[in-house]
């Protein structure tokens, strides 16, 4: 890696729409595909599938040599999990469940060198181009060019949107409606279809706009959807995720062959 801006950090800083999706299989084959298909991101969830190993840096090196932003979303209250995701060279990463600005306080500190944050010097790594970036040079673009991201998905993080956003450093917010809607006390049943998910989502991006900051949604294949998440400023698209982009070809594969006549 070299001390170049970041090309996802750049196309947004240009006011454009990116679009990414979401590696569940660890597959370096697939995260090529999303390459060849012209993604800005992937997220890679090591939230709810347990990676904590050399699989993980052999997913950023494969989204990094095929040129799509990787961003880990790793566990909370855990801050060395960030310094470790940005030394094996994630371009964002994201972090679950934050309510406050204590807990977004607390994201960016784990993600930034002092004195503005907490992170540990260790420049042999492989954002640091194993020490030949070395030194005050690369410290400034890590604290300048990884995307930080938190995760808006509990009713009360609403309240506090504004100060969430007005934090210095947080870049961008994913919006969980899975996990918002289980604070609402109605399970996992609302999608971004549901009239309370539009309301939230909107009042998200109001005030990330506001502050000069990003929305990340996954909005799904379905056009109308994600045109109207654009309008509402939702600009970091997440477009389905390998293993339901893959059951949903097959499932359909399936069907046309179930209704084709047998042999005569």
């Amino acid at each position: 890696m070299g001390l170049e801006p970041i090309k996802l950090r750049a196309k947004l800083n240009e006011g454009r729409l990116v679009c990414g999706s979401v590696i569940y299989s660890w597959s370096p084959a697939i995260m090529d595909q999303a390459g060849f298909a012209g993604l800005d991101f992937i997220r890679i969830d090591s939230e709810h599938t347990w990676r904590q190993d050399g699989a993980m840096e052999g997913m950023v090196r494969a989204a990094l040599a095929c040129g799509v932003a990787p961003v880990l979303r790793v566990d909370r209250d855990n801050p060395y999990l960030i310094r470790k995701a940005l030394e094996i060279g994630a371009e964002g990463i994201i972090v679950p469940d934050v309510h406050s600005v204590e807990d977004a306080e607390a994201v960016v500190r784990a993600a930034k060198f002092p004195p503005r944050g907490m992170r540990g010097y260790g420049s042999n790594c492989v954002a640091g181009g194993w020490g030949t970036t070395a030194g005050a040079e690369w410290v400034e673009w890590s604290d300048r060019e990884p995307m930080i991201g938190i995760m808006i998905e509990h009713v009360e993080a609403m309240d506090r949107l504004d100060d969430i956003f007005a934090v210095d450093g947080v870049d961008f917010a994913l919006f969980g409606p899975s996990d918002y809607s289980m604070s609402l006390g109605v399970g996992t049943g609302l999608g971004v279809d549901d009239a309370r998910i539009v309301d939230a989502v909107t009042k998200t991006c109001a005030a990330a706009g506001k502050a000069g900051k990003h929305v990340m949604l996954g909005v799904g294949m379905d056009a109308a959807t994600v045109g109207r998440y654009a309008d509402i400023g939702v600009t970091m698209m997440e477009m389905g995720n390998d293993a339901a982009l893959v059951r949903a070809a097959w499932t359909g594969a399936v069907k046309t062959v179930a209704g084709l006549p047998g042999p005569s």
